[in-house]
């Protein structure tokens, strides 16, 4: 990773998806990946920087389907979008050893998994849309490696910022990342108040009204 790469990376450390999430609502952008779920309940979110990874129907022969792995750096995210496929896969044990050894952070992908015994196993971090055992290979290769793809309907850019944990995941325009950071968290700062204040005594309603809980996701106009 680069020294920018490490600075972005860091800004998230101790957030959460729901955080993320309520300031990229507030500031009116998207990265939301709907339907792809961990493979795990992690009790940490897992941040970094995106390796974006397109496959595309297998030609005739067949391209390579797992050669860009090599080229994946330590801390990064590897983000595959195979369109959402959920009748081959694209990701199995192999690439999961091999990618904790060299200490990527996690998988995130638009289709499906195998081999999960030992993802669970290694405690390598997997985002997918589900798991099925059929191979891709004849049936899908790689398109293109570091440009735009598209994941659970959230435009990822090479780069981008990505946040996962037990609820889902969420990927940061690069470009926005120091003021996502910065207002997830002033909304985690007032709802650990708000946690304070009901340990304390006070009614959900009274210190919601009172630290402003209705607006903190309200977008901004």
């Amino acid at each position: 990773m680069t020294d920018e790469d490490r600075e972005l990376v860091k800004l998230f450390e101790g957030l959460d998806t729901p955080g993320v999430s309520d300031a990229l609502d507030k500031l009116g952008l998207g990265g939301h990946c709907f339907d792809v779920m961990p493979l795990a309940n992690y009790s940490q979110a897992i941040v970094g920087p995106a390796f974006t990874v397109r496959y595309v129907p297998a030609a005739n022969p067949a391209g390579t389907v797992g050669d860009f792995i090599d080229d994946v750096a330590e801390g990064d995210v590897v983000v595959i979008d195979n369109g959402g496929r959920t009748d081959c896969t694209v990701w199995g044990d192999i690439m999961t050893q091999y990618a904790g050894a060299r200490r990527f952070a996690a998988t995130v992908i638009d289709g499906v998994c195998r081999d999960v015994s030992r993802a669970l196993s290694d405690n390598y971090p997997l985002f997918t849309r589900g798991r099925f055992m059929r191979t891709g290979k004849d049936r899908v290769e790689v398109g293109s490696i570091n440009e735009v793809v598209s994941i659970g309907q959230a435009r990822v850019v090479p780069r981008d910022i990505v946040v996962a944990d037990a609820n889902g995941v969420v990927v940061v325009p690069r470009n926005r990342a120091r003021e996502v950071a910065e207002i997830a968290r002033r909304i985690e700062s007032v709802e650990s108040k708000i946690r304070e204040a009901i340990a304390n005594g006070q009614t959900l309603k009274q210190s919601r009204e009172a630290l402003g809980y209705h607006l903190l996701q309200r977008k901004q106009s």
